[in-house]
């Protein structure tokens, strides 16, 4: 089973995620820039996903609002680079927090018919970088990485 590592280095403000799937990078881009594919993985297992917007290319954007029983959550962000199987750069922002814009670089490494997904998030603070983790990211995260892996398997049979 892959396994899906976050860190946090105390006193930095950057998150990295990595997380080895069992598909080419072509398949893995394409989960994470279809709008038909994106709202089957993304975000927590419990919540339901309304995508607004997802133009996944060079000066796009998106917008989607994560709903559960407890509430409404809006997020969106601009793609600033999108090159095809192999890295995307997008900002992030949650609602909630307007003026907590983070920068999120995607890599896609071909390891020979699988692929490493890294995802490097650079805050404006250590202060929103901690408050990001405290809301309970790693949860959505970790349901997004095992949902995501689901989808590439069906796909690939």
């Amino acid at each position: 089973m892959n396994e899906t590592t976050i860190t946090a280095e105390p006193n930095t403000p950057f998150i990295d995620i990595v997380r080895e799937f069992e598909a080419t990078p072509a398949q893995v881009f394409r989960a994470w820039t279809d709008p038909e594919l994106v709202p089957q993985w993304l975000g927590p297992e419990s919540m339901t996903m309304d995508l607004i917007e997802y133009n996944a290319t060079d000066g796009g954007s998106y917008h989607y609002i994560h709903r559960d029983d407890a509430g409404e959550y809006v997020f969106r962000g601009v793609f600033h680079s999108v090159v095809p199987n192999e890295r995307i750069v997008q900002t992030f922002q949650f609602d909630g927090w307007p003026a907590e814009v983070s920068l999120e670089t995607l890599t896609l490494t071909d390891l020979g018919g699988r692929t490493r997904a890294h995802t490097h998030s650079v805050f404006l603070s250590v202060a929103a970088r901690d408050a990001m983790i405290e809301s309970g990211m790693e949860r959505g995260i970790l349901d997004s990485m095992t949902r995501l892996d689901k989808i590439l398997a069906q796909a690939s049979r």
